[in-house]
């Protein structure tokens, strides 16, 4: 079988052991040679994520098509007779953060108070967000105090732009889940995620949750994926206050950051999840394979071209710590690079391990 994926990132890239495993070969649509697909596709279609001329082409090439990213252009692929999974409609409510907000709300499902500017008065704090195309903290801006909001306000002048209230969340919270052609859910173990400068920096899983949380966020992903009616694999971003009070932050129509553990910590990663779900086939046990597990993403420090091969080996030396390098050639303050992930038995401290982790990545003075 042949599967189109529209992206060319890291998480394109880290499909490859899952295709190999499952006889399929990848076929990407990404803009540039040096993006860290390229080196595992079967062919790559050089072209932008939201050129429909080029997902036409994908789509003569390949049986069905997938999403490493979601920059797509809904209106023009719905032009194009093509098998998406997830399908158009799955995407549509979610790729607009106002939409998606939306949608959550119209499903009964909890979600921030939300608005769009000029629907209600401002109080602080407060959150803007861009409506589309914001990542890693991108377009996301909490705003304190009337001056912040006046340059929030200059600044984002012609940036379709939604408001939402400020949640005082004790931990944030995420899980992968999975839909197959036949209806058939799968939920991940729920982990914590912990964020720096609104760019995650720490996954732990399993995360340490009342059993009435687990139900609840399981619950949430069930609803979600069955009103789409989902072929594939979506993260959902939660907040978690310090009363056990739940509500979904953002969702993601796609592999995840917060998964990434899953290639060495449960019996069935997230990307072979997609893979399963989008060719038909029976999804995999998501499991955990040992008592928790530690995700550390390598963020970028500086402005510089390495592959920082030093700083890697001497993380994989570290007991059970498998190091995933995305070749991309240059760094910038943010950006991910790559990421490690442990393997934890009972007495370990994830959080200890994360500093010893971080102390080898980061300068001292960073």
């Amino acid at each position: 079988m042949r599967v189109g994926v529209i992206g060319g990132g890291q998480l394109a890239w880290m499909m490859v052991d899952a295709a190999k495993k499952l006889g399929i070969e990848l076929v990407i649509q990404t803009p540039n040679s040096d993006d860290p697909a390229v080196s595992i596709a079967k062919e790559t279609l050089f072209a932008p994520v939201n050129d429909a001329n080029a997902t036409q082409e994908l789509s003569d090439r390949v049986d069905v098509i997938t999403f490493e990213n979601e920059f797509v252009d809904l209106d023009a692929l719905s032009k194009i007779q093509a098998c998406f999974r997830p399908s158009l409609s799955a995407l549509k409510p979610l790729l607009d953060k106002y939409d998606q907000r939306s949608f959550l709300k119209a499903n009964h499902l909890p979600t921030p108070n939300f608005w769009l500017p000029g629907e209600q008065p401002v109080s602080f704090p407060i959150v803007v967000k861009t409506r589309r195309l914001g990542y890693d903290g991108q377009g996301t801006l909490i705003i304190r105090d009337q001056a912040s909001w006046n340059e929030a306000i200059a600044k984002l002048e012609s940036v379709p732009i939604v408001i939402e209230e400020f949640v005082p969340f004790d931990r944030e919270l995420a899980v992968m889940v999975a839909r197959s052609t036949k209806g058939e859910i799968v939920v991940y173990p729920v982990v914590e995620t912990q964020q720096e400068n609104q760019v995650c920096r720490r996954v732990i899983a399993p995360a340490e949750v009342s059993e009435s949380v687990e139900r609840e966020i399981s619950a949430i992903a069930h609803t979600l994926l069955d009103r789409l009616e989902v072929v594939g694999i979506y993260g959902i971003e939660f907040f978690l206050t310090k009363d056990d009070r739940v509500l979904v932050n953002e969702i993601a129509p796609r592999t995840h950051n917060s998964g990434h553990y899953t290639i060495e910590a449960c019996e069935t990663s997230q990307f072979e999840q997609q893979l399963r779900a989008v060719s038909g086939l029976l999804l995999g046990s998501s499991a955990l394979l040992s008592h928790g597990a530690l995700m550390v993403n390598l963020l970028g420090f500086e402005r510089a071209e390495s592959d920082y091969l030093e700083k890697r080996e001497a993380i994989a030396k570290l007991p059970n710590s498998f190091v995933h390098w995305y070749g991309k050639s240059e760094s910038r303050p943010g950006r991910k690079l790559g990421h490690v992930t442990a393997l934890l038995d009972s007495g370990d401290s994830a959080l200890e391990l994360a500093n010893t982790i971080e102390s080898i990545w980061y300068p001292e003075n960073i």
